[in-house]
């Protein structure tokens, strides 16, 4: 590949830093080279660099340079917040290539910290039924896939879960699956390595990374066939 990922430049970090002191947009616009070299042109290389690899191995993911990158301004519309822009950049790929489909591959750079996470994020209310669904009536199912990803070193995230179990799912006892049903989302993370960023071989950890997380993936995508 002609632009395949060579690695972040070595300012990225730095340039990110000082764009959240300065958070000016004056600042920026004189700075906009630098934001082009070291992090917006590596990271669509990136980008389409795992779009190839992710083809490869078969993960039904991809993305390209135009769609897939979040813009590093912020909407600030309904925020109090009003700093123009992040701390971060970020990208997903996706089964059709856009930020909308389920099933996602999801890659941040940024300054608290750098991760990659497989999602099935916010799904609709139909699709997150189903799934719910899926854990109490599949529980076998349900339970390998957790046992593969533990063996793969990951686990489900269980932030932003439901206090309490949602309508209809009340009478399940056993502690994992009532665990599961509380889910809003079925998501895996992976810590990279800031240092690590500067280095083609970024795009394997990911890859590496995306692999581990693939039986996530196909239970999610199983359900889903079901319940379009």
């Amino acid at each position: 590949m002609a632009d395949a990922f060579k690695g972040f430049g070595q300012k990225a970090i730095p340039f990110l830093k000082a764009l959240d002191f300065h958070q000016s947009r004056e600042w920026f616009q004189e700075n906009r080279d630098l934001y082009e070299s070291q992090l917006h042109e590596p990271f669509c290389d990136l980008v389409e660099t795992l779009t190839v690899r992710f083809a490869t191995a078969g993960l039904g993911l991809r993305g390209d340079r135009k769609k897939s990158l979040f813009r590093i301004n912020r909407d600030v519309r309904f925020s109090k917040d009003k700093r123009p822009y992040n701390r971060h950049l970020s990208a997903i790929l996706s089964p059709d290539g856009t930020k909308m489909e389920q099933g996602v591959f999801y890659v941040h750079i940024g300054l608290e910290r750098c991760f990659a996470g497989v999602a099935w994020w916010q799904p609709g209310p139909e699709l997150l039924q189903a799934m719910r669904k899926a854990i109490v009536t599949k529980p076998a199912a349900f339970r390998s896939v957790v046992s593969s990803l533990k063996k793969a070193g990951l686990e489900l995230d269980q932030e932003d879960c439901l206090k309490r179990a949602p309508r209809g799912f009340e009478e399940v006892t056993e502690a994992d699956l009532a665990q599961a049903v509380r889910n809003r989302h079925f998501v895996v993370r992976h810590d990279i390595d800031p240092a690590t960023i500067h280095s083609s071989a970024l795009v394997d950890d990911l890859v590496d990374f995306t692999l581990r997380a693939k039986p996530l993936l196909d239970w999610g995508r199983a359900i889903q066939g079901s319940a379009i």
